[in-house]
């Protein structure tokens, strides 16, 4: 017998038929001897309705009214869930965040899970419940309700995961695992039977949107076991994310492509070449709470280099406006930029022991007559920046080069 936390998304529970769907197959699952938790995310959309109420009422919505507001989007999918699965014959019972005492600091809409207590769902777990939980959210120190930020509730699975001690924590989605890229641009791309949490982190950083990067942060530092499966299939392995000294069963060098098209790159042109001028320029950038992606310094003559740098693409206007007045307090010549590029990243743990992995990569863009404008690199991942309008180009040639295609 082993104890699961299964995490179903928006899309898995959009519907009145789809909550009965998966209600079957939690039946299924405690039927084959396990101990279940279950956490729920809002019916699909619920949550961007709701906050689009809130802003017909208030152009910007008053964050802990707006977290009051919102957190009742998983409150309804946990009672309805609970009620498909009493409908089935089963003991089930429901929780919000805050009666199973999910404690977090006080970032409304944003909030950090602290502490997580368990007792309550043993005790009910030792007389047979299926426990299902509200995702997304918790409590402050105070008693009021937050959330944790879009993608939260797959960071509620994790952590109850992580607190219960659980075998294995399987995030119920609409794909049936994670693949070497997105299908919809490299029809030959296969669904991958494990990757590393290392790899997987940098593909949800760098724009795979399967799972969200905080819960693959959270089950990386508690070891969590996490498997990504498909709640529109009866059945399927998916793919199990674990440790590399784990991971016996694909030592492929190059695990997958991402690829991120929300990116804006910003160039200051003729920047004084002395101490302390990156601060100077990412100060202020930094002071706006606007992320820093990618930098590049060119190397400088007369005295002189540019300095160039990307954010996410709703921050470029932002920035730019805020680097105007700092490029004339420095004697910069100018401040351009655009927002009409795309990030393509190369990922794989194999990386660190086979050499040649980025001649092959900038070899494969120049033959298609891809420019490379910018490129950043770790021990696992090698990304470049390039026009958008090759961004699709550029992942089907390069997962195609690294061999991703074929079977390993």
């Amino acid at each position: 017998m082993a104890l699961i936390v299964q995490k179903y998304g928006g899309t898995s529970v959009g519907s009145a038929e789809r909550i009965k769907n998966v209600a079957r197959r939690i039946a299924r699952c405690q039927s084959e001897g396990h101990e279940v938790v279950v956490v729920v995310s809002a019916m699909s959309g619920e949550t961007n309705r709701l906050i689009a109420l809130a802003k017909e009422i208030q152009a910007h919505p008053d964050p802990r009214e707006l977290d009051v507001m919102i957190s009742t989007g998983e409150q309804v999918t946990i009672a309805l869930l609970s009620m498909a699965l009493l409908d089935l014959g089963l003991k089930a019972r429901s929780y919000t965040g805050s009666q199973v005492r999910i404690l977090t600091d006080s970032a409304y809409t944003k909030a950090r899970i602290l502490k997580i207590d368990e007792e309550k769902l043993r005790r009910d777990l030792k007389d047979g419940y299926i426990i299902v939980v509200a995702g997304f959210q918790g409590e402050d120190e105070n008693g009021n309700i937050t959330t944790l930020g879009r993608g939260g509730s797959d960071t509620t699975g994790v952590a109850l995961a992580a607190a219960l001690k659980a075998d294995e924590c399987q995030i119920y989605t609409d794909v049936d695992g994670v693949y070497t890229t997105d299908p919809r641009i490299v029809p030959e791309a296969r669904r991958l039977n494990t990757i590393t949490f290392e790899e997987m982190l940098e593909m949800a950083s760098l724009g795979s949107k399967v799972l969200q990067i905080r819960s693959v942060e959270f089950a990386g530092k508690y070891r969590v076991k996490l498997r990504v499966l498909s709640s529109f299939e009866e059945a399927g392995t998916g793919t199990l994310i674990t440790f590399e000294e784990d991971d016996k069963m694909e030592q492929a060098t190059i695990s997958g492509i991402a690829f991120n098209r929300d990116e804006a790159k910003i160039t200051i042109l003729g920047v004084p070449d002395r101490p302390g001028i990156a601060y100077q320029i990412l100060g202020p950038v930094g002071d706006a709470n606007i992320d820093i992606d990618m930098i590049v310094q060119n190397v400088g003559h007369d005295g002189l280099t540019d300095f160039s740098f990307t954010v996410h693409r709703n921050d470029y206007a932002n920035a730019l406006e805020i680097l105007k007045p700092v490029a004339a307090h420095i004697n910069a010549r100018e401040v351009q930029g655009g927002d009409k590029i795309a990030k393509v990243s190369i990922v794989g743990v194999g990386m660190r022991s086979h050499a040649g992995i980025a001649s092959t990569a900038f070899r494969t863009l120049a033959e298609e007559g891809i420019n490379i404008q910018m490129i950043s690199t770790s021990e696992i991942k090698i990304s470049v920046v390039i026009d958008e309008k090759y961004m699709e180009l550029a992942v089907r040639v390069l997962h195609k080069a690294f061999g991703l295609d074929q079977q390993p």
